[in-house]
């Protein structure tokens, strides 16, 4: 009996709260990493290695120009997947224990805060009420928060599935069958397609390259359908009658058939980030799920743990970071420390090896202060929800 507890000691848990499924965090943190600061070192790594190497990665952080799918186009549905995953562990308990009416304020009140953050991360009204951004990645991260928490509250997991792919189907459809106004025929060409047209007429305020908006209004149904395949994945993750090498089984296997499903579809309905299509909602949903499937089996089931702290110190404070980077400009703060005049962290192997350097450094020092600041609120516990 003393030598058990002696083991246990011997490994503490690195969990910030008991029973907490750590891997959940981690990949949120994996996810933000890539955001606040991950792709600009890579690619400033790769920029000083030059090479075969970095002209095939680097263009890896960057979206796809519009069709097809790079890594980077996996981190905004990486996070809306990760969105629908905390309806779950956020609002099942709390109906049980408190019931729907509790449910819908905590719903609504975290949609509010979201929206607001994601008003303010685009500037605001700095420069006037015509130049608010009303939809952005904060703001549709909040409506998939909404409409996934309302729906799992209310309907059972047949009628989720159901809701999921019917909003797929008719996405497909309309973008598929119904002409677009102005060119009289379908298109899922960039500006001339059903999303931008819908938002060039109908989105106020400020436009995103004069009269759409990547993350516009028609777009933001089928990014809910990503939230659903989030909330499948924790329906799956808390059932305690699946051991759990069945559920890493179910999420690797799983998500390679909806990446699988997602290339074939997209042989018709392209594969698009920026029209949020359905074939681009199983791509980057089976990415999603077997990234959790990984993570699940190496942070969960085999309990290594110790690697993983840097992206939990991220993935307890998400939000946090995000605006920090945005509101502070770590670039700027990380630049006074290395002194490089106009900076930019780009790919770009036929500069002078001093300037590869200088950039190199410039990319480190800013992500050392990304994890110092997180850091520092784990291990004072300072962990800011909405």
């Amino acid at each position: 009996m003393n030598e058990e507890n002696e083991k246990v000691q011997e490994q503490p848990s690195i969990e910030p709260v008991k029973g907490r499924i750590v891997s959940v965090d981690v990949l949120r943190g994996f996810d933000m990493f890539w955001i606040v600061g991950g792709s600009a070192f890579f690619a400033a790594f790769f920029n000083l290695t030059g090479g075969k190497l970095g002209e095939i990665i680097v263009p890896q952080f960057e979206h796809a120009h519009w069709e097809g799918f790079h890594f980077y186009d996996l981190i905004f549905p990486l996070f809306a997947f990760i969105v629908g995953m905390s309806v779950v562990f956020s609002l099942g308990k709390l109906v049980k224990r408190e019931g729907k009416k509790a449910a819908y304020k905590r719903i609504f009140r975290r949609f509010i805060i979201l929206y607001l953050l994601g008003i303010i991360y685009y500037g605001g009204v700095n420069h006037g009420i015509q130049n608010i951004r009303l939809l952005g990645v904060l703001q549709r991260l909040a409506f998939v928060y909404l409409f996934s928490g309302i729906l799992y509250i209310n309907i059972r997991t047949r009628g989720l599935i159901i809701t999921f792919l019917g909003i797929l189907i008719i996405y497909w459809a309309f973008l598929s069958f119904v002409p677009v106004p102005d060119i009289g025929k379908v298109s899922f060409a960039r500006g001339i397609n059903w999303p931008n047209w819908f938002d060039k007429h109908y989105l106020p305020f400020r436009k995103w390259n004069g009269d759409w908006d990547p993350e516009g209004i028609l777009s933001t149904f089928p990014a809910i359908a990503t939230g659903l395949l989030g909330v499948f994945t924790s329906i799956l993750l808390l059932n305690k009658k699946v051991s759990d090498m069945k559920k890493v089984w179910y999420f690797i296997g799983g998500g390679a058939v909806l990446v699988v499903l997602g290339y074939l579809w997209g042989l018709q309905f392209p594969v698009i980030k920026r029209l949020w299509t359905s074939s681009y909602v199983l791509v980057a949903g089976g990415y999603s799920a077997m990234l959790m499937g990984l993570f699940y089996y190496i942070v969960d089931v085999r309990k290594w743990q110790k690697w993983a702290l840097p992206f939990i110190w991220i993935g307890m404070n998400p939000i946090t970071i995000y605006m920090t980077v945005n509101i502070v400009d770590l670039w700027a703060f990380a630049n006074r420390f290395v002194g490089l005049q106009k900076a930019r962290v780009s790919f770009n192997p036929e500069l002078p090896l001093d300037q590869r350097i200088g950039i190199f450094i410039l990319a480190s020092v800013f992500l050392f202060f990304v994890f110092y600041i997180v850091r520092f609120m784990f291990k004072r516990k300072i962990f800011i929800r909405i």
